[in-house]
């Protein structure tokens, strides 16, 4: 195993920031923590990267203990933080060499490893890390948590305020870092990325909700799902959520998604909706994603 956690406990006075935590991370698993803000999963990675101590619980990182062997763990793991951590007054190489040197390392020894991201901002390298772009700083960021060629990854919600193309990019730099051999962990609020992972934890107010790979949390979902539109959003939530048979409404995307019970009948619904004078309204079935088993373990 790349990570053995065991009952991983943290607390800042009152709050318990992550409780009783218990996961195992695979070798050459890309593993994904997956939650909104607040869920705790940065202070997982801080403990596991050995910036935090924790209360109570144990945990290992490639074989290592985090607490008695945490100068040993640093040499072999990278951390990626959720905010650009890098010097902003210094260059794009300045930056590089500082991090080589931290490390007792030549960029040049491990230049084959980040080549195929370092050459994306090669013609930069004198820019100022500050006056990057969003995507150019998240390469740059990942080059230097990269040039002693960790043997574990940490990955901190890299992908936050970042467009698009750049977010796409950098999931298809992780499975290229992937099929060298190195194991990644990764936070990320965004549900839609939960699915590039191998296996996923949810993740909520410090606690797991669920373990499994994107296909089998999913199929934990086994009740009636239905999208629901029309006109006046608002006021179709507050009715859906008045109405027999809907169990649960929540606002998803361009849609409200209603979990119902057994013989709800979606067009008598629709009808009753139009009667009460709302336009647009539609409403189908659809397949329930890992955001929507989220939404049903968080009420459990």
């Amino acid at each position: 195993m790349e990570a053995e956690i065991q009952g991983l406990t943290k607390r800042y006075g009152s709050l318990t920031a992550v409780e009783n935590i218990t996961f195992e991370v695979r070798r050459g698993e890309l593993f994904g923590l997956i939650g909104p803000d607040g869920a705790g999963k940065t202070t997982l990675f801080r403990l596991l990267t050995t910036l935090l101590d924790p209360d109570e619980g144990r945990a290992v990182v490639d074989g290592l203990d985090i607490v008695t062997q945490y100068r040993e763990i640093r040499k072999r793991v990278g951390y990626m933080p959720g905010r650009f951590s890098l010097y902003a007054d210094l260059s794009v190489a300045e930056n590089l060499d500082f991090f080589a040197a931290l490390f007792g390392v030549k960029v040049k020894d491990n230049y084959d490893l980040i080549a195929p991201i370092y050459r994306q901002i090669e013609p930069f390298s004198k820019r100022r890390a500050g006056k990057l772009s969003g995507g150019m700083k998240q390469k740059l960021a990942l080059c230097c948590a990269l040039i002693h060629r960790p043997s574990v990854l940490f990955l901190d919600e890299p992908t936050t305020g970042v467009d698009a193309v750049s977010r796409g990019e950098f999931w298809d730099m992780l499975f290229d870092l992937k099929r060298q051999g190195i194991s990644i962990l990764v936070s990320t609020p965004y549900m839609d990325e939960a699915c590039r992972c191998d296996r996923i934890a949810l993740c909520n107010n410090g606690h797991l909700l669920g373990i499994d790979t994107p296909a089998g949390i999913v199929a934990q979902f086994d009740e009636p799902l239905y999208a629901l539109s029309g006109d006046d959003m608002y006021g179709l939530l507050l009715a859906a959520r008045q109405a027999e048979g809907v169990k649960e409404c929540y606002p998803f995307g361009s849609a409200h998604h209603l979990v119902v019970a057994p013989g709800f009948d979606a067009e008598a619904f629709a009808r009753q909706l139009r009667q009460q004078g709302f336009g647009g309204v539609t409403i189908q079935p659809v397949k329930a994603g890992i955001e929507d088993v989220f939404m049903k373990l968080m009420q459990q």
